[in-house]
């Protein structure tokens, strides 16, 4: 059994998290950016599957992405290359989650991002703990992603792509706006062959914990997030 969330923002300790399924720790609750920011800053993150109450996860082992540990594939470099792509930040965060949840070959995992999911991050967007990284083509969204940030850390969340390469060119370039702006540390929150590609590893539960501990509380850059030139990140 998992307990259901009272009213307040608390929330169980993580090492209670059920081992099967891997990290579910809690159920209920509401989408309010109090909520949200509190969940995050303890390593814990919503995700439910339709039919399902809100549930609330911290998985053991967590995927995470040194910053400095990203690996950028010859293949891949020579996408960037080309500059086939626009990058914007923060100009089509809504559209972005949408694109998520719709993009053909999303699958199950798409599927939690309701509207009321939509409407929570597009609330913490607006009061500037959410971002997008958008690749745009011939004036039309070609594929993103988006993630929260608190302090310096940056909890990634989903991405999507219509047109080939757009969202891996868009976390190389997350990962260049990241560095300018020292940020060490990406959660990928679940375990993919892709992500591994990247330089993408696990790390204990515990020890992301302690890691988000201190990053969350880092005082953030004052200046707005910016796209960054593509020779800054090959």
């Amino acid at each position: 059994m998992i307990p259901w969330l009272r009213n307040d923002h608390s929330f169980p300790r993580i090492d209670t998290a059920l081992d099967e399924p891997n990290g579910l720790l809690a159920a209920g609750g509401d989408l309010n950016p109090a909520r949200l920011l509190a969940a995050y800053r303890l390593g814990i993150f919503p995700w439910s599957s339709p039919g399902q109450p809100l549930l609330w996860w911290s998985p053991d082992p967590r995927m995470v992405l040194y910053v400095d540990e990203f690996r950028l594939r010859r293949s891949l470099a020579k996408v960037v290359r080309r500059n086939r792509f626009e990058i914007r930040v923060d100009t089509a965060f809504t559209q972005v989650m949408i694109g998520c949840a719709t993009a053909p070959g999303r699958g199950l995992r798409s599927t939690w991002i309701t509207s009321d999911m939509v409407g929570a991050y597009t609330e913490l967007f607006r009061q500037g703990y959410a971002h997008s990284i958008e690749a745009w083509s011939e004036g039309r969204l070609a594929g993103g992603l988006y993630g929260v940030t608190i302090g310096r850390m940056f909890f990634g969340e989903s991405m999507f792509t219509i047109v080939p390469d757009a969202s891996k060119i868009a976390f190389v370039h997350l990962v260049g706006i990241l560095r300018a702006r020292g940020f060490p540390l990406v959660d990928c929150q679940q375990q993919t062959a892709h992500l591994a590609t990247l330089g993408a590893r696990p790390i204990a539960r515990t020890a992301f914990a302690k890691e988000i501990a201190s990053l969350v509380s880092a005082a953030a850059p004052n200046e707005p997030w910016r796209p960054v030139t593509a020779a800054s990140v090959l």
